[in-house]
């Protein structure tokens, strides 16, 4: 991480990627009233052709089907039901595609409109589905508009936000730049709206404890995201190999647009991913936003992953969690900073009773003969360093195998999930 202008750095980066997803906040495409801004969407047109032009794939994920449904029903009070919000969103998102649609076809541009849930990036089937439903549509020379999938995931409305459907739409895409268009120009060192101190950081190459403490709240107004969720965004991104900005989308207000700004010389923050990108599988795995459970391993079994092993149950200490045979999982140290993530060959009973035995053992402990590995390695994928582990997606805490000097975290410490 370094302070100071990396602009040529952002600008290069920008420029120079293959295929782009670009997310648009809904405080960039809305007013606060909920009307959509119909100039700013026609300069991020203007920056969608000049991209394709030069050869760019773009795909757009859009937030604001809700904040221009509400205006649309007359939902205007600063707190609204579930079942409001998604009618809100079954209304604004035909309002939402059409101005899209309009802006791109004055440019003789087809617009392709692709409602997306967590869960359809989540579940193997349907995340290749999805994967092949892009690359049809970028073959045909459309511009995919994806948003989530409101009137139906109601766990989404309340605490989903579009910056990591975002980074699962890159990852899934096999996109090499991510761009996060937002009220901001990059991460901070602190929050700028509350200390004036604060310096804007330009270049993050590894998002560590000191990175995750920058990140603020949520803005005031319709926006549900905040520099937390696009941190959690960077981690796909980056874990995927896709190189990432957050820039601020509103100086298209000086007569450009957010895209072409940054290219000009507009201040923001470029995430650099350690390698290429993965294969899609792997990309997967990485990506995987709500993981089913933890398996604790121990520091040996940890050096071990990163020099490309799989995990075997010697090296396992305990697991936390209810999960099942195939289910994503993360791997993390017994302080709790994560290892890895992968697909899991054994269900949590079955590895707390194995754990701590040889492989040559699993057969006279379970009573039948499955794999040698916890998670092989081909089911694997070695994460950028996080702590603390998130909150399971479901089951209780369950560690099994307590060994001496072990503290199993409990809810109130876990990290966002």
């Amino acid at each position: 991480m370094t302070g100071g202008s990396m602009i040529p750095a952002a600008a290069e980066a920008l420029a120079g990627s293959r295929r782009l997803v670009v997310k648009v906040g809904s405080a960039l495409l809305t007013e606060q009233d909920g009307e959509i801004r119909q100039s700013w969407l026609e300069s991020l047109a203007d920056d969608v052709i000049r991209c394709r032009a030069r050869g760019q794939e773009v795909i757009l994920v859009s937030s604001g089907a809700i904040a221009v449904g509400r205006r649309s029903l007359g939902l205007i009070a600063d707190r609204v039901r579930l079942e409001e919000k998604q009618a809100a969103a079954a209304t604004g998102q035909i309002r939402l595609a059409h101005a899209y649609q309009e802006a791109l076809a004055r440019h003789g541009v087809i617009v392709a409109q692709i409602l997306l849930t967590l869960d359809d990036t989540e579940e193997r089937r349907r995340h290749l589905n999805a994967r092949a439903t892009f690359a049809q549509l970028l073959a045909l020379g459309a511009v995919p508009v994806v948003n989530e999938n409101d009137t139906i995931a109601t766990a989404e409305i309340r605490f989903g936000d579009n910056d990591r459907l975002a980074a699962r739409v890159a990852q899934m895409t096999s996109a090499d730049m991510l761009v996060l268009l937002s009220d901001i120009d990059g991460l901070y060192t602190a929050d700028p709206r509350r200390d004036p101190t604060a310096r804007h950081v330009a270049l993050v190459r590894e998002i560590g404890s000191e990175i995750d403490a920058m990140a603020g709240t949520a803005p005031p107004g319709y926006s549900s995201g905040g520099m937390v969720t696009k941190l959690a965004a960077a981690r796909i991104a980056m874990n995927a190999g896709c190189r990432m900005l957050i820039a601020r989308g509103k100086a298209a207000d000086l007569g450009r647009g957010p895209l072409a700004a940054i290219e000009a010389g507009e201040r923001a923050t470029l995430f650099l991913p350690r390698g290429e990108p993965r294969s899609a599988r792997k990309a997967w795995i990485a990506g995987a936003v709500n993981p089913c459970g933890t398996i604790v391993v121990d520091e040996g079994a940890a050096r071990a992953l990163r020099r490309g092993t799989s995990l075997l149950p010697a090296g396992v200490i305990a697991t936390e969690g209810s999960f099942e045979r195939g289910d994503a999982v993360i791997i993390c140290t017994r302080s709790h900073a994560e290892a890895g993530r992968g697909l899991t060959a054994y269900s949590s009973a079955d590895i707390g009773r194995i754990a701590g035995h040889k492989s040559s053992e699993i057969a006279e402990i379970l009573g039948y003969r499955g794999r040698d590995e916890i998670i092989h390695r081909d089911d694997l994928v070695v994460t950028e360093p996080r702590e603390p582990v998130p909150a399971l997606k479901r089951g209780a805490l369950g560690v099994r195998r307590k060994p001496e000097g072990y503290q199993p975290k409990s809810k109130g410490n876990r990290g966002p999930g």
